[in-house]
């Protein structure tokens, strides 16, 4: 772990040396980002590694930071119960996405002889030009799926910080879309995954409440 002192504050009368540790790095930062802003005279900051049987001295004043640290664990603590909601929509999409999807394209392998590693069936592997369109499909609808979810949970999770509750709605709806999609490709017949066209609701949600917060937070800084 990371022992920090912070030392030689101008201005400041002297007070009691002082350490904390840092388990999580989120506190690291969260303390350095709280440090900084109260501290407009910018102090420098050493960084040591623990020493046990050592006593670290230090010349000139000395400043606390246990209120950093715990203004920074206050901080943390402001993330509403309902934040909950859309930590539940995240295992959500790990199971359609890695559970559903991915039963789905075992199947296909079994069911036309698509072996690993093969992404897709070529004429070589799989002959019957049907058999080769109906795996593709199949296979083609987790690999879109997949190709969106980085996008999907980072929309969720900004949302999820402003509006949890409206954001997991949104992130369901996205995700029973996801479901329609792979059910309509999975047929063989491409069109016929339009029927997840509903999960655009809820896609769009998370990415207006994204944009709204980013203009709210963008004209709140320039009317400074």
């Amino acid at each position: 772990y990371v022992n920090i002192w912070v030392c030689k504050l101008k201005r400041c009368p002297p007070l009691c040396y002082e350490e904390f540790s840092i388990f999580n790095p989120f506190y690291f930062i969260r303390i350095l980002l709280e440090m900084n802003l109260r501290l407009s005279g910018h102090p420098n900051l050493r960084f040591q590694t623990h020493v046990p049987g050592r006593k670290i001295v230090s010349n000139g004043p000395q400043i606390r930071v246990s209120a950093a640290l715990s203004t920074a664990t206050a901080n943390m603590n402001t993330i509403s119960n309902e934040f909950g909601l859309v930590a539940g929509v995240v295992v959500a999409s790990w199971m359609v996405h890695h559970g559903y999807m991915a039963v789905k394209v075992i199947q296909a392998r079994k069911k036309y002889n698509v072996s690993y590693p093969a992404l897709y069936a070529t004429a070589e592997e799989c002959p019957n030009p049907e058999h080769r369109k109906a795996f593709n499909c199949v296979q083609r609808g987790h690999q879109n799926s997949l190709e969106n979810q980085p996008m999907f949970l980072a929309l969720l999770f900004t949302a999820g910080l402003k509006h949890p509750i409206t954001a997991a709605a949104a992130g369901v709806i996205y995700l029973v879309g996801r479901v329609m999609y792979m059910q309509g490709y999975s047929t063989g017949v491409p069109d016929k995954r339009m029927r997840g066209s509903i999960g655009y609701v809820g896609l769009f949600t998370l990415i207006g409440i994204a944009c709204k917060w980013g203009v709210q937070s963008a004209l709140a800084v320039l009317q400074k």
